[in-house]
């Protein structure tokens, strides 16, 4: 395994992470998740994404029984807050009282003394950036969170969160959480730019594209049984969507034909292509077996050469505008 620096800040994490959303609590029982997390560790793994809204509470509790069997100090544990967790008005949001209520949630859920990355699962437009700067300082220096980091959030949305804490003389987010593969790259116009200017590291999710770039699903075929669009439960953003288009499978099909003439996995590619950004600090797997783990991690050793680079840009078509 390899570990990299979250942005400019000191913390190393390990540049395949393990996530949960759609599985851990949700489509993957409490006895596997044990197994995969410690699979995962054994293999070099240290850092473990979840969110409070995911299974509403239940990822984070099942993660939490999983992690007890690791050494806490060599775990790097991030979950995150923003989206609806009841009904009230104040249930959601990045408020003051809400970020407060969740964190000290999460921390019971997850059975931790202190989160490791605590982040904004979203941008949050009813709440000034002073607010959810001074409760992200207010927390560390309680030390409930070592630090804190943004999800989805756009590079200007970024920089005014920096600029805010520079004013503050708090911490400043080191790390946003995007969607980033070979199929959605939007953040390479502005974001990836501003945060290396900044020194916000990118843990990515969905770097596989949801399993689409497994290369498990081809035209013409019908869905694989076992796999994230059979199954009903998490399906729900992947059919009916052009990730699933006969365009973009076919192009999957290209990217399978890189990968095999360099003896790796299609998903082995995916994820090396999205750690050749240095601002990737790291890409956020998810797993239904122990198998896939073992082959993700191995992601990490492989160095892609301008050649094969050049030969998936041709493939991939121009980079969107943003």
């Amino acid at each position: 395994m390899n570990y990299r620096r979250l942005g400019k800040w000191g913390a190393k994490v390990s540049s395949v992470a393990l996530g949960s959303w759609l599985t851990y609590g949700n489509t993957v029982d409490e006895k596997a998740t044990v197994k995969q997390i410690a699979k995962a560790f054994e293999l070099g793994i240290n850092f473990f994404d979840t969110a409070n809204v995911y299974a509403q509470g239940h990822s984070e509790i099942v993660v939490g029984k999983a992690l007890k069997s690791l050494r806490r100090e060599s775990c790097f544990v991030a979950t995150k807050v923003f989206f609806p967790m009841g009904d009230g008005p104040n249930d959601r949001g990045l408020s003051r009282k809400h970020v407060f209520e969740q964190c000290h949630a999460s921390l019971k859920r997850l059975s931790l003394d202190y989160i490791d990355l605590y982040q904004c699962h979203r941008f949050d437009p009813e709440v000034p950036l002073e607010e959810i700067v001074a409760t992200m300082h207010d927390l560390s220096r309680q030390g409930k969170i070592l630090y804190w980091g943004v999800s989805e959030w756009s590079g200007s949305q970024i920089e005014e969160a920096c600029k805010v804490a520079n004013a503050l003389g708090a911490m400043p987010p080191v790390s946003n959480q995007p969607c980033y593969n070979m199929l959605t790259r939007n953040i390479e116009a502005t974001v990836i730019p501003t945060c290396e200017k900044l020194g916000v590291g990118q843990v990515v999710f969905s770097p596989l594209a949801q399993g689409v770039l497994t290369g498990k699903y081809a035209v013409g075929q019908p869905i694989p049984e076992g796999t994230r669009a059979a199954d009903s439960r998490v399906n729900m953003f992947m059919l009916g969507r052009s990730l699933m288009s006969d365009e973009t499978l076919n192009l999957v099909g290209k990217l399978r034909s890189v990968a095999e003439s360099l003896g790796i996995s299609l998903s082995q590619l995916a994820l090396a292509w999205c750690l050749r950004q240095t601002n990737v600090s790291s890409v956020i797997i998810g797993a239904t077996r122990l198998a896939q783990i073992e082959e993700n991690v191995k992601a990490c050793d492989i160095k892609l050469d301008s050649e094969i680079l050049a030969r998936i840009e041709s493939i991939l078509g121009p980079v969107p505008a943003k």
